[in-house]
């Protein structure tokens, strides 16, 4: 796949620290009623949107398999939402999966992927690796890690987080998905920092803001910090795609959606 095609726009190194505090902070979004995002029709509709910039497919459940070195920095990228070998989350996703299944074909790399963290390295993983991962995708174990950490990293903190902002659908989806690709960090290109950068701008519905101003704020400042990285440049994402939706006034993200990723046309009916 072409790097900007395919899963170019991966998120920044974030701390583990940062991520644990951000999800200490906030409530469950699982644990609240299934609205907004957390409505199973919605979040399908989420993940097959992550899909068209992921994976240039709806189809997101194929996607558990997928493993390739995008040449982004980050080291191996696999799995429905692109774990990084290089930034800790799949390394805490394989040590999750060896706790359900010791003997699992992706255990014996753990300490390879220990020492490769933080770096774009293959040593000790190479050449197995690739093959092994898509051999632990077809076990319901590697399938279920996968969304539990899926959802514990990156999904219900942005949930979360986008409530606690006063935001519906829209604006959750908006969070998580920058969440999927800068990370829950606190630095000027992860999460943290967007949503900084955007209250700048414009105030939160929590805080009295209007969700459109609120919103467009933030999408402005997940622009910046896009184009702060070559790999991230592509914003098409944001704005032939959420910014679409949030033109039209469908904060609820409610079907039939239509938009574009990298210039390939997307339709949910």
């Amino acid at each position: 796949m072409p790097i900007l095609h395919a899963r170019a726009a991966r998120r920044t190194l974030f701390a583990a620290v940062g991520a644990a505090l951000l999800t200490s902070q906030l409530p469950s979004a699982e644990a609240a009623d299934a609205t907004g995002l957390a409505d199973p029709v919605k979040k399908d509709i989420a993940m097959r949107l992550v899909s068209s910039a992921e994976n240039s497919s709806l189809n997101w459940k194929a996607q558990y398999k997928y493993i390739e070195d995008i040449g982004d920095g980050r080291g191996y990228t696999g799995g429905i939402i692109g774990f990084c070998s290089g930034t800790g989350d799949m390394l805490t996703l394989v040590e999750l999966y060896t706790e359900w299944d010791a003997d699992n074909p992706l255990a014996k790399y753990l300490p390879a992927l220990r020492m490769v963290n933080g770096t774009d390295s293959h040593e000790g993983l190479d050449p197995g690796f690739p093959a092994a991962w898509r051999k632990a995708a077809k076990t319901a174990a590697f399938h279920r890690a996968q969304r539990h950490e899926r959802d514990r990293v990156y999904f219900t903190p942005a949930v979360a987080r986008a409530k606690k902002d006063g935001l519906g659908t829209l604006g959750q989806f908006v969070y998580y998905d920058a969440m999927v690709m800068h990370g829950p960090g606190t630095d000027a290109v992860s999460f943290g920092g967007i949503r900084n950068r955007a209250r700048r701008h414009a105030a939160t519905p929590a805080d009295g803001g209007g969700q459109r101003k609120y919103l467009n704020a933030f999408l402005d400042a997940r622009v910046w910090a896009m184009k702060q990285e070559a790999a991230h440049r592509d914003v098409s994402r944001v704005e032939t795609a959420q910014r679409v939706f949030l033109k039209a006034g469908n904060l609820d993200l409610d079907t039939p959606l239509k938009w574009k990723v990298y210039g390939d046309s997307y339709e949910i009916a």
